[in-house]
């Protein structure tokens, strides 16, 4: 990407951890050896960040911060706030921040989502978006390795994490979220009650396949009647790993914009 200051020198990385590079090398990302490791859901869930000059926006469940540094060098006239339980996870989150020279506009915050917004003690966001734990009951999976238990299983199920978000916004804020595509009826009935305007993007494996993702996108208080719109295809039939529009987006040459 041209116009984006390189990551700072890294120092020594931590035990268990990996250094990665996001956006086409923009970012450097460390993150846990053995746990959660940011992939496609990250990288689709930034691209859809379309926060306003000014805005202030909140990832709830940000990890070691890989949507959330990239949502923030997209998006470099908004400021944004990480939400996360878990120390370690926050902890690489912060030494993420800094070590890509973000420190005056991302902020991380250890708290849990299960917990009330009003606790943190901030005002309501102008935009939230999250990726939230595919999973509410563990007996629906086979027990992943400890370090992923909480990136993969919802404690309070997904109604928390839809809770959270609608307060965490103000009238007329944008919620975004990236999740299974066969949860779709179940996000739109939870963020129904206070949100609408809703816009669902459908994410396909291949263009002959079902969708696996959604990318959904609501506005606190909205009226306007539902869209779905043109979906993304990620991989080819055959050739290249990614799909020009899907390699494009991965690199940061390329938003996924809204109707």
């Amino acid at each position: 990407m041209r116009d984006i200051p390189p990551a700072s020198a890294p120092s020594e990385p931590a035990p268990d951890t990996t250094e990665d590079r996001l956006l086409d090398g923009a970012i450097l990302l460390r993150q846990s050896a053995k746990g959660y490791r940011a992939g496609l859901d990250a990288a689709l869930l930034a691209a859809a960040c379309d926060a306003a000059q000014g805005a202030r926006v909140l990832e709830a469940g940000c990890g070691p911060g890989a949507a959330l540094l990239a949502a923030a060098v997209r998006r470099p006239d908004a400021g944004f706030t990480g939400v996360e339980r878990d120390p370690a996870a926050a902890a690489l989150a912060r030494a993420n921040v800094a070590a890509n020279g973000l420190a005056g506009r991302v902020e991380i915050l250890e708290a849990d989502i299960g917990q009330p917004f009003s606790r943190l003690g901030l005002k309501p966001f102008d935009a939230a978006f999250a990726n939230p734990p595919f999973f509410d009951d563990p007996g629906a999976l086979r027990a992943p390795h400890p370090a992923k238990t909480e990136a993969w299983i919802a404690e309070g199920g997904l109604a928390a994490w839809a809770g959270f978000l609608t307060k965490a916004v103000r009238e007329g804020g944008t919620i975004t979220l990236i999740h299974r595509a066969d949860r779709l009826a179940d996000i739109l009935a939870l963020l129904a009650p206070k949100c609408g305007g809703f816009q669902i993007r459908p994410i396909h494996p291949r263009a002959d396949a079902p969708a696996k993702r959604v990318l959904v996108r609501a506005i606190k208080t909205g009226k306007a009647p539902l869209q779905i719109l043109p979906a993304l295809v990620l991989h080819p039939d055959e050739g290249a790993k990614h799909t020009p529009e899907a390699e494009a987006i991965l690199r940061g040459q390329a938003a996924l914009g809204w109707a």
